[in-house]
Formats: structure tokens, C-alpha cells, sequence
């Protein structure tokens, strides 16, 4: 009779432990919910499922970087989403952390929030790489992770982007389409990047370089680290015009108003540029597109932090979700700007102007981030 109890407790504690080692999300067959919103990356996108858990839940967001205005603009956009009425009802508890550039310590933040018994963790990867150990332990926990902007080179966890891959595509090839409309199929490039080590970072100028090749043109490309941001652009886009001269056109990861600030004291001629999604950046396409600022912006919205926060709760509620979920790009060149429209001169420099998903419902007002304090929630 012992012998038989001792088995069954073996076989139980083996049952629970098979159990636990496979929590988590299921892979289940499509489609999703709310596909206009939540839209599959791809045909190939596979499908997962969380166990349905009762709200209100605990969300925390975990930063990496903080030093530069698109991150800060990010954590106001958390703060300002986590009050709208569409999920204000279903968030119990809501913490915004930054660590730094250190993975071991996001990684630790992570933990952290997984092991005080958090329903969902929004984070923007320090690196591509490095986070199994902690997405195993969501799992264990049933704990819903969802990176985004700066995502994983895994597809274990369900993530939100825009394609940064053709990001980098339709910026180069805007320049060398306004290049060759000046005669011009050879020349020099300023490559303004991002934080490195980042995905978003990597991928964009892969992108970048696969279209420069594929125009066949003889392109000398100086490459610069403006880390996204304003002021760090523009002392090395001085720099660059310093050392190297006349630049035929730019594309600039972000930090763009800093870079046509440089390029303006520096008395550089206007050139094609492309950037991001900076107010600042656009209005100053719009004031000199007709001395040959032909610019393209691309945002890469801070309210990707919002999508990612209703992804989180939707899964919780038990929907299906896609692995990988794709986010259209926002895109306005020289010939689209409009005041109050998608630039507002009312508004900072460095305001990020896309901040609104009508697929989704999210639509967060300007002032309504602005008045968001930036420091972290404790």
C-alpha cells in the first residue's frame, strides 16, 4: 500500500512538473483576434493562446535606454494609454521602470516583476538576444511577455513592430529617387544610426544598404552613431560635414532635427533627406523643401508601447494573438506635410507626430502625453 502511495505521488509530482515545464502559450490555428489591429506579420506567422485569466491584471513596462526624446515620449504614451478609458477598468496595477543599456539588468527587472506575480511585462529589448531564461520563467507563470520597437531573434513570445527591414528600404530608395531625378546615380551618403546593438538599429541598415546596392550606383556611405537622438545627431552630423565635406543626401535613423540643424550652421546645401518621425524634422521639410529639403518621414511610433499594452491584455482574456504582429508604416514626404494635420508648429521639436491607430482604437491625443511626467513609475 506504501509502495503504491510513494507511486502516486511520483506520478503526480511528474504530472505537475510536465505541467509546468509546459505552460505558457499554445501554438493554435488562426485567425487572431482583431486581425485589423492585430495583424499577422506574415502568411507564415504562427498563432498562440494564453489560458484565460480574470482581470484586472498588473502591467509593468520595462524600459532599457532612456536618452533620447522617443523613449521618454514612450514612457508619457504607457502613462497616458494605462488612463484611457478602453483599459483603464481592466489594469489593476501599472509600473513603468528603465534600466539602462545593461541587459543582465533588464533581464533582472524582468524577473523581478515575473516573481512579484505581474500578469503581462511590455519591454523594449537592450539586445536581440539573451532572454530565454526569463521567457521560460514567464512560462512557468504563465505570464504574458510582449516585446516591442527593439524586439527578439526568437519566436517564443508573442511581439509588435513595424518593419524596420523596409523602413530602411523605402528610405533609401526616396533619396535615390530624388537623387536621380537631379541626374545623379553615384555619390556620397551620410548614414545616420541608432543605438547599437539594437534589432531596430541593425535591421534598418541592412535595409538601407540593400536598396543602395541593388540601384547599381557607386555610393560612398559615411557612417555615424547619433544613438536616436537630437543632440548626439547633430554634433556627429558637424562632425561628419567637418571631416568630410558636401553630403549628396542623408537618411537618418532619428535624431533628424538635430541633423538638419547641423547641416543649416554649417551653411550645407539642402539635400534629399530621410528620417524619422520628429516634429521638429517636419517642420523644417516644410520650411525648406523648396530649397532642396526633399524629405521623407517614417515614424516609429512611441504608441507602439499602447498597441503592445492592449496585445498583453487581450492575451490574458484568453484570445488567439499572432507570434509576430505587424504595424503599418506611417509614412509623409515633402509633398504631404500639413499643419495640424501631421506636424503641428504648436507643438515641441521633439514630439514624436504619430501617435494614432484608428485600427486599433488608440488615438492619444498630443497634449494628453505631453502632460505625462516622464520620470518612471516606482
Amino acid at each position: 500500500m506504501k509502495a503504491l502511495l510513494k507511486l502516486s505521488t511520483a506520478v503526480a509530482v511528474f504530472a505537475l512538473s510536465a505541467h509546468m515545464a509546459f505552460a505558457g502559450p499554445k501554438s493554435v490555428s488562426g485567425p487572431g483576434a482583431d486581425p485589423q489591429c492585430f495583424k499577422p506579420w506574415s502568411s507564415e506567422t504562427k498563432f498562440f493562446q494564453w489560458d484565460a485569466k480574470p482581470g484586472p491584471y498588473r502591467i509593468a513596462v520595462v524600459n532599457g535606454f532612456v536618452g533620447n526624446t522617443w523613449r521618454i515620449q514612450m514612457i508619457k504614451t504607457a502613462k497616458a494609454f494605462a488612463e484611457d478609458p478602453s483599459i483603464k477598468d481592466k489594469i489593476k496595477e501599472f509600473k513603468v521602470v528603465s534600466t539602462g543599456t545593461d541587459a543582465p539588468a533588464q533581464l533582472g527587472a524582468i524577473e523581478d516583476f515575473i516573481n512579484q506575480g505581474y500578469d503581462a511585462i511590455v519591454t523594449i529589448a537592450v539586445s536581440p538576444d539573451g532572454f530565454d531564461r526569463v521567457i521560460r520563467l514567464a512560462d512557468k507563470n504563465n505570464v504574458v511577455i510582449v516585446p516591442f520597437d527593439n524586439v527578439l531573434d526568437t519566436d517564443k513570445v508573442m511581439q509588435v513592430n513595424e518593419d524596420q527591414l523596409a523602413m530602411g528600404h523605402t528610405w533609401a530608395e526616396f533619396v535615390l529617387k530624388e537623387l536621380k531625378a537631379e541626374g545623379k546615380t553615384s555619390g556620397k551618403i551620410l548614414e545616420v544610426r541608432g543605438l547599437p546593438g539594437n534589432s531596430v538599429d541593425r535591421d534598418r541598415s541592412i535595409g538601407i544598404h540593400e536598396a543602395l546596392d541593388a540601384s547599381g550606383g557607386d555610393w560612398e556611405v559615411i557612417q555615424v552613431v547619433g544613438n536616436w537622438d537630437d543632440g548626439t545627431a547633430q554634433k556627429v552630423s558637424a562632425d561628419a560635414i567637418a571631416v568630410h565635406g558636401k553630403f549628396d543626401a542623408v537618411i537618418a535613423q532619428g535624431g533628424t532635427t538635430g541633423v538638419v540643424q547641423a547641416m543649416l550652421d554649417a551653411e550645407h546645401p539642402m539635400v534629399p533627406i530621410a528620417g524619422e518621425s520628429e516634429n521638429g524634422y517636419r517642420k523644417l521639410v516644410a520650411k525648406y523643401a523648396d530649397k532642396g529639403l526633399k524629405g521623407i518621414s517614417i515614424g516609429q511610433s512611441p504608441g507602439l508601447v499602447a498597441i503592445s499594452m492592449k496585445a498583453a491584455i487581450s492575451a490574458l482574456e484568453g484570445n488567439v494573438m499572432p507570434q509576430l504582429i505587424s504595424v503599418p508604416l506611417p509614412v509623409a514626404d515633402y509633398t504631404e506635410l500639413k499643419d495640424g494635420v501631421n506636424y503641428w508648429t504648436d507643438l515641441p521639436d521633439n514630439f514624436f507626430t504619430v501617435n494614432e491607430f484608428p485600427p486599433c482604437g488608440v488615438n492619444i491625443s498630443g497634449p494628453a502625453i505631453m502632460s505625462q511626467s516622464e520620470a518612471d513609475v516606482k
